[in-house]
This record gives structure tokens, C-alpha cells and sequence, in this order.
């Protein structure tokens, strides 16, 4: 579990890069603080900025003091937020993520502070590659925090459902998966006979069916073996 910590002036900036912080985030409320953009900016380090109250001019200038100081872009992801506690879920705005994403060419992610873990998954869902949710050990605790952070179970089980969907997005490529693959016998379909038909027979849409299972003629081919010869003899129901 890496160590991280969020500076909120320049004394800290400085304090977290003596001790080899390897990504620093950048919270919502500096967003429009030039000069601590500028520090970090400069150290050239990985750098999470997160976008709670910014409008989308707002993050260009961020995103821009940061690169101009000498941070590169592959080493930024920009996170999607809103300053709420807990944030209502009709201001969510997820769509938004996106849209930072694909404007700015650059990695994103999701800073929540709703309540629950669902938002979270949908995010992930679209495509966010970092998800930062508080947590606690007690939502009654006393502090702005605590209501809209999860608890270690819940933790547990926001970071499992993360997982499974990454798993359930796989590639962009559409084939039959390994475990369907057994049932393509068994799910589809074959040209059958409909009835008895002796060797010699045009096969007609009078005696071919379509039947299960699907390891014979596919009835794609429908076309092609309607008004050929049968080679040899078909009790009703055999695969053709």
C-alpha cells in the first residue's frame, strides 16, 4: 500500500518530496492556487488533481501551469469530483468524467463523496482509471468526513465490485468466450428433415427443418441446400 498525502502549502509540497512521495494529489481547492500548481508542477512527479467546483476553463489552466512548469500529461490523471458531503446524486454528473477525458487527452478518474459504492462501480464502468472514496472506521465519528466515507466492509466490498467489473469489461473484440463456447452445440440450431426423405429428393422447404442442436449444417446455409439433391436417405428429425 503506497504512502500518499495531500499538501496543502508549499512548506508540505516540500515536506512530502523529501520523503520520496511518488504521486501527489492535488485537492479540489487549490485548483486555482497558480503558484502551488507551479511547485508541483516542477518536481515532475505523477500528480492526481482532482476537479471539485471547476468548470472545464478551469481545469485547462491547471492542466496547463502543470505541464508548462514540467510535468508531463502521461503522468497526470485529472479526477472528476464534486465538493459536496455527501454529494446528492442528481449532481453527480458522471457524464462530465467523460468529457474531461476526451477533451484533454488525458487519464481520469472519479473522486467520490456520495453516499454508498455505486457510483464508483459505474464509474469504473465508463472507463475511470482511479477511484479516490474516504473511508473510516465509524460513520458517526464526529467531522465533515465520516457520513460520506465507508466503512472497512463496505471498502471491501466497493473494491471487489471494482474488480469484477474490470474483469466483466475485457476486450473491445466480440468472439465467443471460452465458457460459452461448449453451448454454441447445444443453444443453436441445424438443418434437420422434417420428414423421411429417400436419396435423391430435392430438399424443399417441405422437408427441411430447423431444429437443435447446433452441430450440423448451420441454417445460414438455408439458401444454398434448398433445391439440391439428397445423397443418401434421412429418417425425420436427422441432421442433413
Amino acid at each position: 500500500m503506497m504512502f500518499l498525502s495531500t499538501p496543502f502549502d508549499h512548506e508540505s509540497i516540500e515536506l512530502l518530496n523529501s520523503l520520496g512521495l511518488e504521486i501527489f494529489k492535488i485537492p479540489s481547492g487549490e485548483i486555482t492556487n497558480l503558484p502551488y500548481l507551479r511547485h508541483i508542477g516542477k518536481l515532475d512527479k505523477k500528480v492526481i488533481l482532482s476537479t471539485g467546483m471547476a468548470d472545464i476553463g478551469e481545469i485547462e489552466d491547471a492542466l496547463d501551469i502543470l505541464t508548462q512548469s514540467g510535468t508531463s500529461k502521461e503522468n497526470i490523471t485529472v479526477l472528476h469530483a464534486n465538493t459536496m458531503y455527501p454529494t446528492p446524486m442528481e449532481d453527480v454528473n458522471l457524464n462530465a468524467m467523460l468529457t474531461i477525458g476526451k477533451t484533454f487527452d488525458v487519464a481520469f478518474g472519479y473522486s467520490d463523496h456520495t453516499l454508498g459504492i455505486e457510483v464508483d462501480i459505474a464509474a469504473v464502468a465508463m472507463g475511470a482509471s482511479c477511484i479516490e472514496k474516504h473511508c473510516t472506521l465509524d460513520k458517526t465519528m464526529q467531522g465533515p468526513d465520516h457520513k460520506a466515507s465507508l466503512e472497512p466492509e463496505e471498502l471491501k466490498a466497493m473494491v471487489k465490485a471494482i474488480r469484477n467489473i474490470e474483469l466483466a469489461l475485457g476486450s473491445s473484440i466480440k468472439k465467443p468466450s471460452k465458457s460459452e463456447t461448449p453451448n454454441m452445440k447445444v443453444a443453436r440450431k441445424s438443418l434437420v428433415a422434417s420428414k423421411a426423405i429417400k436419396k435423391g429428393e430435392l430438399l424443399s422447404e417441405d422437408n427441411l427443418a430447423i431444429k437443435r442442436p447446433g452441430n450440423g449444417i448451420s441454417p445460414m446455409r438455408w439458401d444454398e441446400i434448398v433445391g439440391s439433391v439428397a445423397s443418401k436417405d434421412y429418417a425425420e428429425d436427422e441432421l442433413i
